[in-house]
């Protein structure tokens, strides 16, 4: 198998596999969450600094992408709106490929591996190859986009429930969703992937019940240093979309009223704080081994974090004391 891919964003390259059986190979397929390198978690942070490949989405922050080792080598897969660098039967292919080779392949994906990521159909095809598949989840998206603006999904006597939806489809068509259910009030709305047909959307909801008043939100790189929140109403989604080029999400429900746009987060809370992975915490070392194409030697961070105090039980379940 010959599949074309960039290294380490120093251009392209060929990636030629035997497709044989060369050991006990493994996918994991890893959720990188919004953006935020913080926002990782430590089981996602351990699998990328152990992987030998890493095959990654565009959404995947360079910032995530250094937490790798140097020997690691980095495939784009990028899919932005209907420009792709490769066919998902491709990347199936490529999964299963690398993991014959007997490599600790990471499929790392921006948000959550199985919300709208195509994490079901990748593991799937690594089952029917008789490739070992685990899947460690991500914060989606929307978590973290409700965070930043200070709006729950969930708000008592607002919001009872929450509904996630994507709004692209096969073909790049709106798909065809239960639009009464969603129109219902007392719920939340995350569309994802709704940014160009947001005007669509928005009359679909309308004209199937939900009150144009509505409180809406669309959030632009969450979790991100250039995130933007653009609030509105229902009626003014498609409007409030213009000028946006995402990835952004549309999330429309009544909770949305309590959205504290009017600040942006470094005004709300102050001077950002230094990051765990330029200060304590995270520090930087070399590794021993060069990279698969040869390429010199680089930083990779790793964790060293101060050693825990001795653990005790508490004094009512100390030995004895029952």
């Amino acid at each position: 198998m010959t599949a074309r891919s960039p290294h380490s964003g120093k251009g392209r390259g060929l990636v030629v596999l035997s497709g044989q059986s060369a050991g006990a190979g493994r996918v994991t397929l890893v959720g990188a969450g919004p953006g935020d390198p913080e926002l990782l978690t430590i089981k996602a942070l351990k699998a990328i600094q152990r992987a030998d490949v890493i095959v990654h989405d565009g959404l995947v922050s360079d910032e995530i992408l250094a937490l790798a080792p140097p020997r690691a080598r980095r495939i784009s897969v990028a899919k932005r709106k209907s420009r792709h660098s490769y066919v998902q039967a491709d990347i199936d292919r490529l999964l299963v490929a690398f993991a014959r080779e007997g490599l600790d392949v990471v499929r790392l994906k921006g948000g959550d591996p199985f919300l709208f990521g195509r994490g079901g159909e990748e593991m799937e095809a690594c089952r029917a190859a008789g490739v070992a598949c685990d899947v460690i989840p991500g914060i989606t998206a929307a978590l973290a986009a409700s965070a930043g603006a200070g709006a729950p999904l969930t708000h008592r006597g607002a919001a009872q429930s929450v509904t996630f939806v994507t709004a692209h489809a096969v073909g790049g068509e709106t798909p065809e969703l239960d639009w009464p259910a969603l129109a219902r009030a007392n719920q939340t709305v995350v569309i994802y992937m709704g940014l160009t047909k947001a005007a669509e959307i928005a009359a679909r909801l309308i004209a199937a019940g939900r009150a144009a008043s509505t409180p809406a939100l669309i959030v632009e790189n969450a979790s991100l240093p250039g995130e933007r929140q653009a609030p509105t109403t229902l009626s003014g989604l498609g409007e409030a979309a213009r000028g946006l080029k995402g990835p952004a999400l549309l999330i429309i429900g009544e909770a949305m009223a309590l959205a504290q746009t009017n600040l942006s987060l470094r005004e709300r809370e102050g001077p950002a704080p230094e990051r765990a992975w330029e200060g304590e915490g995270l520090q930087p070392h070399r590794e021993s081994q060069p990279a698969l194409n040869g390429s010199q030697q680089s930083d990779v961070v790793t964790p060293h974090p101060p050693k825990p105090a001795p653990w005790a039980p508490p004094s009512p379940y100390r030995r004895g004391s029952l």
